[in-house]
């Protein structure tokens, strides 16, 4: 028979140590630490206001309206068009002079000289229009300042009438060659040049487009 005390029941058998809790790799659950103290390690959140390892997160800016981004995009597109158009009609102009040279009486009419300088000054303003598209679409999509607003809006503008007055002219020189029909197929073409600036003017002064640059919070 086995001699072991675990044998017998009844052998009487020594109390063990007390109950000390939990072991210590357990999470700590307690009071949340003060202000400006890192929250201690385990499965707790922090209370709101107390300092967390990460920090704070940040605000969410407003995003930009489609509209502020589409005028941007109308203002790039017709900048390339534009210029496009401005070096061929310098080119032109610039034929007409070679030819003038060798030929005087190219420009015996005055009508023709006047119609030359004409092109010309209006090349130059095209070129700087393009300029004047290219930093109103810029800025349009860097800021919210009503500066921005003023000229991205000022650089379609300036397409819109630059549009009809070609229309204009273009009428009133077909108009004066003998034999001249079709007064309004040049005035259509013109069409093609406003279109971009007249959709992208409506998307800066109505709706979401106009509000973006309205709001008092401007960065």
């Amino acid at each position: 028979m086995s001699s072991s005390p675990w044998a017998d029941p009844a052998t009487p058998t020594q109390p063990g140590p007390p109950y000390q809790g939990p072991p210590p790799t357990a999470p700590a659950y307690g009071y949340p630490p003060q202000y400006g103290q890192p929250a201690p390690y385990g499965y707790g959140y922090p209370a709101y206001g107390y300092a967390v390892p990460w920090g704070p997160v940040p605000p969410q800016r407003p995003q930009r309206p489609g509209q502020v981004v589409t005028s941007a995009v109308l203002a790039f597109v017709q900048a390339g068009v534009v210029l496009i158009a401005s070096l061929y009609l310098w080119f032109f102009t610039s034929m007409i002079g070679l030819a003038a040279q060798d030929d005087p009486a190219i420009f015996a009419s005055s009508r023709m000289e006047s119609l030359t300088s004409e092109a010309t000054v209006l090349a130059l303003l095209q070129v700087l229009s393009v300029v004047l598209l290219i930093v109103g679409g810029v800025r349009a999509l860097a800021s919210r300042s009503r500066t921005a607003w003023v000229l991205a809006v000022g650089a379609h503008a300036v397409q819109v009438v630059l549009a009809l007055y070609w229309a204009v002219r273009l009428v009133t020189i077909v108009a004066d060659f003998p034999g001249g029909g079709g007064q309004g197929t040049p005035a259509a073409f013109t069409i093609f040049f406003a279109a971009a600036p007249v959709v992208g003017l409506g998307l800066l002064l109505f709706g979401s487009g106009r509000h973006w640059f309205g709001s008092p919070q401007q960065p």
